[in-house]
């Protein structure tokens, strides 16, 4: 047999065990009743509600399914025959045979990494079953004909979602790290994730919010967001923070930060070693961060348009101010460049030059293919919006949290199940999850008018599609130079789709492509001397072109974006500015009141 040394479960002795899960039994029940007599007498009702029309989806699928029988019997027999392959296979592996495995979880699948699935004959049949069965699923989706792209997508998409949560590693009696748990502490791992599952029910009230981390060792400017620095102007949408900086000159033009609304603004202020903010500053740069308001119903009527006038352009309006500049230079991160190139295109249609370059971080002008996102945009999933942000005058920041996790499934929603409930561990402390969690709410009439106009209707890149404050979009009428930041594994704004802005904008665009995904390929500081990047001083048409053109350079992208920026700004350099005595007054210290406003 193969050598499972070490990974053999060694069971209790019966009685012993018997006695220990019925003290389980009486605890876990005390506990039920104790939740249930603090937050009411039943359950949450879950309702029979479909707004992402998962039903429908796959009635369409199961229809075209089934006009083909003779697809339907072949892959039957596929299957048949595979899952034959895997029990001979397996039988060799138990009578000693050196084996290769059937089938084999992807690179990046991190759910299989506990020895037992590869060295003990049942949990490791349990495990190729499982993937067999997967491919099979996936397979099937993909391989029937005459469904359109859009159904193929969502019905692949949500096939996933089921793939992934029937995964052996989520149940208790099929993952050999949670027996042996259960088998070391007596049961003690149940008893302590049912404590956290009613936990995260209560801070959900009534929702199962899984906890990704400690949200208790954290506290906003201790240590995240502890860049020194002071707000220097707020109004209804945000607050401006100007950097303390940390040489004894600077660049003369200011540097404007735009972030996305839909999370906090600190995942570039994280903690020193990665900060892209702190290491903006500590290379001369005067730096000013919009913070925005996370919004309450007072504010559902707050449009794009208001992100627009009262965020982007009053900030330049207050830099002015403060420091006498008339020019800035500005960076915008997802859909704050998305917000930022429409700024820029709002303000050429005034007449109004202030921004003199633009650099777009993970940002999508050209939604026609907005990779998995797409998935969750359509009439009917749209329309539920709507109406629930009627009800409320916003959309709960906790919902879109869990959009962006399904796109990590097992990352962001099972690993958590598992080492929570299951292994009953608390959650470790980790700042990235913290930022993930933090959520922020969305007003009614700007959200609406997102999703319409962008992801559904992508209008932003039609000429006059969209009008914002009286004025007609025209990003081709943007003719400052502009830097696009992508990343090449993103999933949430696909480095191909980023790549069309540079075929939009009527300036000079320069294009680099990091590697990573949406977050580690931004915030990769040059101390950590992680991944590559890509830069190619031609922007083709074709992004795979682009590709095959550029020239890969080890190391983070920072220092190149600062060369460019810097060489924009020339190279006349002032004495530092101190936000404490600028023009105008200071209201408080970095990172501001907004930022700390939970959802």
């Amino acid at each position: 047999m193969a050598d499972q040394q070490g990974t053999q479960l060694q069971m209790p002795d019966p009685a012993e065990l018997s006695k220990s899960f019925a003290e389980i039994a009486e605890r876990t029940q005390s506990l039920l009743q104790d939740w249930m007599q603090k937050n009411g007498t039943t359950m949450p009702s879950m309702g029979m509600e479909d707004p992402l029309s998962v039903g429908n989806t796959f009635m369409e699928l199961t229809a075209k399914m089934m006009a083909d029988p003779n697809q339907v019997v072949q892959s039957q027999m596929t299957l048949w025959q595979d899952y034959m392959a895997l029990w001979q296979n397996t039988a060799s592996r138990m009578m000693g045979q050196e084996t290769e495995p059937f089938i084999k979880p992807e690179k990046d699948d991190k759910r299989f990494k506990d020895p037992a699935w590869e060295e003990n004959d049942v949990f490791n049949y349990i495990k190729q079953s499982y993937l067999l069965a997967s491919r099979w699923m996936q397979q099937g989706v993909n391989d029937v004909e005459g469904v359109d792209e859009k159904t193929r997508e969502r019905a692949d998409f949500y096939t996933r979602q089921f793939v992934s949560a029937l995964s052996p590693t989520n149940f208790a009696l099929t993952n050999p790290e949670v027996i042996r748990a259960t088998i070391e502490s007596r049961g003690e791992n149940l008893v302590n994730g049912l404590k956290n599952m009613l936990k995260d029910l209560e801070r959900g009230k009534g929702s199962l919010r899984i906890a990704q981390t400690d949200y208790d060792k954290f506290v906003m400017g201790e240590n995240i967001a502890t860049t020194p620095g002071k707000v220097i102007f707020r109004n209804e949408m945000m607050e401006l923070i100007q950097y303390t900086p940390s040489t004894e000159t600077v660049v003369k033009r200011p540097l404007l930060f735009v972030p996305a609304w839909i999370n906090k603004f600190y995942i570039v202020d994280l903690r020193a070693k990665n900060s892209w903010i702190k290491w903006a500053v500590d290379q001369g740069h005067t730096v000013f961060l919009i913070s925005w308001v996370n919004p309450t119903a007072e504010l559902a009527e707050k449009s794009f348009d208001s992100y627009v006038t009262e965020g982007v352009v009053k900030a330049v309006d207050a830099i002015e101010q403060t420091t006498g500049e008339k020019e800035v230079n500005a960076v915008g991160y997802c859909i704050g460049g998305t917000l930022l190139a429409a700024t820029m295109a709002y303000m050429a249609g005034k007449g109004d030059d202030r921004i003199k370059s633009g650099t777009f971080f993970t940002t999508m002008l050209d939604f026609s293919e907005p990779g998995e996102l797409g998935v969750f945009i359509d009439e009917s999933t749209i329309s539920y919006l709507e109406q629930k942000m009627a009800e409320r005058g916003y959309l709960d920041g906790a919902e879109m949290a869990g959009t962006f996790n399904m796109l990590r499934e097992n990352d962001l929603i099972w690993s958590f199940v598992i080492n929570n409930y299951l292994l009953g561990n608390d959650p470790f402390p980790f700042d990235l999850l913290y930022w993930n969690s933090d959520s922020t709410r969305m007003p009614y009439a700007m959200h609406s008018f997102y999703l319409r106009n962008f992801y559904q209707n992508n209008k932003l890149v039609q000429p006059g599609g969209i009008t914002l404050a009286d004025v007609p979009i025209d990003l081709s009428k943007v003719k400052a130079p502009t830097y696009f930041l992508s990343a090449r594994e993103d999933h949430i704004a696909p480095w191909k789709s980023n790549y069309k802005g540079t075929q939009i904008l009527g300036g000079k665009n320069s294009f680099t492509l990091a590697a990573s995904g949406h977050i580690a390929g931004v915030i990769n500081p040059p101390a950590g001397n992680k991944y590559c990047f890509w830069t190619n001083a031609k922007n083709p048409a074709d992004p795979d072109e682009w590709l095959a053109d550029s020239k890969a350079t080890d190391g983070s992208w920072w220092p190149h974006w600062d060369a460019w920026t810097k060489k924009l700004s020339g190279k006349d350099m002032v004495p530092a500015r101190d936000p404490s005595k600028g023009k105008l007054k200071v209201l408080c210290d970095a990172p501001g009141t907004y930022v700390t406003a939970k959802a």
